[in-house]
């Protein structure tokens, strides 16, 4: 019996150090402009295969609506608030133009690079700019890091995909930029990988909320079920764990479900599909956000954040322990009055205040220490003290997770 026993404990103790041991890869993958709506109408069967090994959430873009981070609803600019866990108003991509992107918030891609800098990565997409701009690819703003596997552009390739009246083009390249990263994972089984799927979107556009648009999610379901058999693959014969994160940059109008851009109800919900284990009560109890899906990665892939970028991300990672969301600041006869939800309730809070705005410019801001309470307490009021500002920053920096809100004085 001892022998036996001593047998079960070994093993348990084998399975745990080699679950830990296992590699961790990530792939996101953004289905652009699906309502969340016509995907629960629609039950694509690999994700909702996929959503019973994890999780399907409504999850939501457009920052805080009417408030100072409020994000157009539009296609590159959630793909960068994905890619930078914070929202317009800091990563400054206000349109599918990507006029003047501020690389000070890094991307997921950038952020792996600098801890890790043999991980791989890639990235396949219709948009060639989603590597080029977004990202950053070698570009002297963001390091001149270089993903390592990329298969985009083909929207620039008329010849080999004539642009038909009824976008059929773009479903043959999603269909290519899906068998490259298919064959990609299965061989080369990067770290961090992103692929974009375009056809929903232009269906959307085309022809609103009907049966094109539901053909549309059956052909972006039978992709998604390539990656995902990719993926069992690798686990499968490989010492990997896989994450996959699949998502929408925005949903569609009521009226006629063919534009996007505004802050209805509709425009700003979206959905969140994962195979993740561990997902927390955050991810349970709230709407997650397209913010959130960064630090969920960084999270699972154990990549170390440099506080200063602690400081300003907007999302809470969806898996592991969370102690605090849903801040809210007031400024009223020169105090300040901040709210928070107490998720995991132990601990202290330390809530911190800065009057500059310096990290935009690729500085670092002073902040000040207000004070230190319980997270339980849900409540606080600081003085905000005799220098008054045209601009407050108020971070909370929690034992599992920090938050923060902007006041710009009116």
């Amino acid at each position: 019996m001892k022998r036996y026993l001593f047998l079960c404990l070994l093993i348990t103790g084998y399975s745990h150090l080699e679950a830990q041991h296992r590699a961790k890869k990530v792939i996101f993958i953004i289905a652009d402009g699906i309502p969340a709506d016509m995907i629960e109408k629609a039950k694509p069967p690999v994700i909702n295969a996929i959503a019973k090994t994890g999780g399907y959430k409504r999850a939501h873009v457009g920052g805080e609506r009417g408030g100072y981070s409020q994000t157009p609803t539009i296609s590159a600019v959630g793909y960068n608030s994905l890619l930078t866990g914070v929202w317009a108003n800091k990563h400054n991509v206000w349109g599918n133009d990507i006029k003047d992107p501020d690389y000070n918030y890094p991307s997921l891609f950038r952020l792996l690079k600098e801890a890790y800098p043999d991980k791989k990565t890639a990235i396949f997409s219709t948009w060639q700019d989603n590597r080029t701009r977004l990202v950053g690819d070698s570009l002297p703003q963001t390091g001149n890091f270089a993903i390592d596997y990329h298969a985009d552009g083909f929207e620039l390739d008329t010849l080999g995909y004539p642009h038909d009246p009824k976008s059929g083009y773009i479903h043959a390249i999603d269909e290519k930029v899906t068998g490259l990263a298919a064959d990609c994972i299965r061989n080369q089984a990067p770290d961090l990988t992103w692929l974009y799927l375009e056809y929903t979107d232009d269906m959307g556009h085309r022809y609103g909320d009907g049966p094109q648009m539901n053909e549309a999610i059956g052909y972006m379901d039978r992709q998604v079920g390539k990656i995902w058999n990719e993926i069992q693959y690798r686990q499968q014969h490989f010492a990997e764990d896989w994450l996959i994160v699949i998502t929408t940059d925005h949903g569609r109008d009521s009226v006629t479900g063919r534009n996007h851009g505004g802050q209805s109800d509709r425009e700003r919900t979206t959905w969140i599909v994962t195979n993740a284990h561990g997902l927390n009560s955050y991810w349970k109890d709230s709407e997650p956000a397209i913010v959130d899906i960064l630090p969920t990665i960084t999270r699972f892939m154990d990549i170390p954040l440099p506080r200063e970028n602690l400081m300003e991300l907007d999302g809470v990672a969806l898996i592991g322990k969370v102690s605090v969301t849903e801040p809210a600041v007031r400024l009223a006869e020169g105090k300040f009055d901040i709210h928070w939800k107490p998720v995991d309730k132990d601990g202290h809070l330390k809530i911190w205040v800065s009057t500059t705005n310096h990290y935009k410019e690729g500085g670092k801001d002073s902040y000040k220490l207000l004070g230190e309470v319980p997270v339980s307490q849900r409540s606080a009021i600081f003085g905000a003290g005799s220098d008054s500002s045209a601009f407050y920053k108020i971070v909370l920096e929690a034992p599992d997770n920090t938050v923060n809100r902007w006041i710009p004085v009116k």
